[in-house]
């Protein structure tokens, strides 16, 4: 049975967003585009530097849809206002943010809501980060940066207090003014992923999310009086989950609003990183 897509994917895409596992898992959807010379429904790029002029390039091509695999903080204005005009779909795959433990597609719990109904008695969050050595430390706070504010929402107060070679360490506040502390660390003694933490009076909520290529799931647990309670495991990766919310648009006829929620990760960055 052929896809009802097609789609195109650089080698960086490939590199960055696990392309061609990602769409094997929805073969009935999803499936490279056998006529190089055609442009095929789903243009997939790398979110490298300068990933929102090649994504302008793939919507003035005739691509009705656009996956971008681990894109780092970048003005996207020009590129929201384009896609608007020409009606294509930008779904964003983010590295931790994506994974379907942190905001669920569906009706089910997810960390996103345990995160939230607990900050209004948030007493501190801490969050860390780790990378394997040699990768850029920058990149790795974009990603950080992007899997808190899914859960957290938008923070006061951004203030970076360390930035080298072997990781950074910020602060910023909550919602209700708690603390929050974040560090990202480029170390061989973790595994690669991201561990966030918030405390409450009575208990918080934890969630702790692998990188995408990772065989083993996020873990999503809720504290308070009732006891500790572990939200379903979900079995998805980051990759596989943002393909699955791009068929879902493509098939429904409608757009994501990635692109808008990816500007307040921008400006945040902006925030820390010019401080």
């Amino acid at each position: 049975m052929s896809p009802a897509f097609t789609v195109t994917a650089t080698t960086g895409a490939e590199e960055a967003g696990g392309v061609a596992l990602a769409i094997a898992s929805l073969p009935a959807t999803f499936g490279h585009a056998a006529d190089k010379a055609g442009v095929a429904d789903v243009a997939a790029i790398a979110g490298e530097a300068g990933w929102t002029g090649e994504a302008l390039h793939a919507i003035e091509s005739g691509h009705r849809a656009i996956l971008v695999a681990n894109p780092c903080p970048e003005d996207t204005a020009r590129l929201a206002a384009a896609a608007d005009a020409a009606g294509t779909a930008v779904v964003l795959d983010h590295r931790w943010a994506s994974n379907p433990a942190l905001v669920s597609t569906g009706a089910g719990p997810d960390a996103r809501e345990a995160f939230r109904s607990a900050l209004g008695t948030a007493a501190m969050l801490d969050s860390v980060a780790a990378a394997a050595p040699g990768s850029d430390p920058g990149r790795l706070l974009g990603e950080h940066l992007a899997a808190l504010l899914m859960v957290t929402g938008p923070l006061d107060g951004l203030s970076l207090v360390r930035s080298g070679a072997s990781g950074y360490l910020f602060s910023a506040r909550l919602p209700n003014g708690a603390p929050l502390t974040a560090q990202g660390v480029l170390t061989a003694a973790l595994p690669a992923g991201v561990d966030i933490r918030l405390y409450t009076s009575d208990g918080g909520a934890s969630v702790r999310v692998p990188d995408p290529g990772a065989a083993w799931p996020a873990e999503v647990r809720a504290t308070g009086p009732h006891g500790d309670l572990r939200l379903p495991t979900l079995y998805e990766s980051a990759h596989r989950s943002a393909w699955r919310r791009l068929k879902e648009h493509l098939t429904a006829g409608t757009r994501p609003d990635d692109l808008a929620g990816f500007a307040r990760l921008t400006d945040h960055y902006a925030t820390l990183t010019h401080t």
